[in-house]
């Protein structure tokens, strides 16, 4: 430290050296262009000062940062986490640092969050927004900010974005229910104001009407978050059906809905898969450590947040840039919560 407790500065590391200010910035952003001898006496210089260098207001000068940020839609949920994790995958190799929020499913939160975002001039901005139309994510763009959308996609294109075919994962879990022989099977879904929930209920209701099945018995319950929680309550209403009109089978929006009806149904003394067989969506690491193993939907959740990253990177490096909807293929993994093991005899 310099003298009165002030903290030094590129001038004080300059007079220390016995350099030009040019000299010393030369250092800290292109040391390839100053001799060693120099460039080792302002760096020494710098540590007997305890110089710390001002990134805040370099990126201002540069009008950008070393950073990625992700605003997540659910910090408890660990698909978002390993979503993340390929995300920093990316970056690590573009030798970039990556923010994360998470907006907890709150419009008012996540504006908050890309806000200070814009302050920061982070290179780019890969976002689960709660509405992928909001105005802010357009706000963000129009300040040259690239967005991706990911797990979601934005009407017209007006983004890139990356995600699975939440339809088709909706379509292959009631399938596979359906060829385990259930004739009543449950939705257990979520927030209806979110896309990915309705395109799963959409897609579920689809392949029941294509196998000729009644469409009473596929009923809906919704819950009012994609939480281990709402499983639970949800398990109690399921087994609050009178039994000729109970559900043997659930679908649940994701993992954690299963988890949670899983915990309650047998809690309850239920047989799972015998008396309620239940199928999850994205493949979390719980779903196959589960009691009874879970059958999920898996989504690639690792390379939806690398592909996130490479969409966002190649748009911030500038150039002709077309957007693109990338759309990854779910597929089902049959567990015992949804498949019978075959007798000993």
């Amino acid at each position: 430290m310099v003298g009165n407790g002030r903290t030094p500065s590129v001038k004080d590391v300059a007079a220390a050296a016995g350099v030009s200010l040019g000299t010393v910035s030369n250092v800290m952003n292109r040391p390839e262009v100053v001799s060693p001898a120099t460039r080792e006496r302002v760096e020494r210089a710098m540590t007997e000062l305890g110089f710390v260098r001002n990134e805040s207001a370099r990126q201002l000068r540069a009008g950008t940062s070393r950073t990625l940020a992700y605003v997540m839609l659910d910090g408890s949920n660990p698909f978002f986490h390993d979503v993340a994790q390929g995300i920093e995958l990316a970056a690590e190799e573009a030798d970039l640092s990556l923010f994360i929020c998470t907006s907890n499913g709150r419009a008012d939160r996540e504006a908050v969050h890309l806000d200070r975002l814009m302050q920061q001039r982070v290179q780019g901005v890969l976002i689960t927004p709660v509405n992928p139309d909001a105005p802010h994510l357009a706000e963000i763009s129009r300040r040259g900010i690239p967005v991706v959308i990911v797990d979601r996609v934005a009407a017209g294109g007006a983004f890139c974005s990356v995600a699975v075919d939440d339809v088709l994962g909706g379509r292959i879990a009631v399938e596979h229910l359906a060829e385990q022989g259930h004739t009543r099977v449950a939705v257990v879904g979520g927030p209806e104001s979110l896309g990915q929930v309705r395109e799963r209920l959409e897609g579920a209701r689809q392949i029941w009407a294509e196998l000729g099945l009644p469409a009473e018995d596929l009923s809906y319950l919704p819950t009012a978050a994609l939480s281990v929680a709402e499983g639970r309550s949800a398990g109690e209403r399921l087994a609050g059906i009178p039994a000729r009109r109970r559900p043997t089978a659930a679908f649940c929006a994701n993992d954690l809905l299963a988890l949670g009806l899983l915990q309650q149904s047998i809690g309850a003394g239920l047989r799972v898969p015998e008396d309620l067989a239940i199928v999850g969506f994205d493949d979390i690491e719980f779903a196959a450590a589960a009691a009874v193993p879970l059958s999920s939907v898996r989504q690639p959740r690792q390379e939806l947040g690398r592909a996130a990253a490479q969409l966002v990177l190649e748009e911030a490096a500038g150039g002709r840039h077309q957007h693109q909807q990338l759309s990854f293929v779910p597929e089902l993994v049959a567990r015992a919560s949804t498949v019978l093991r075959p007798k000993v005899f």
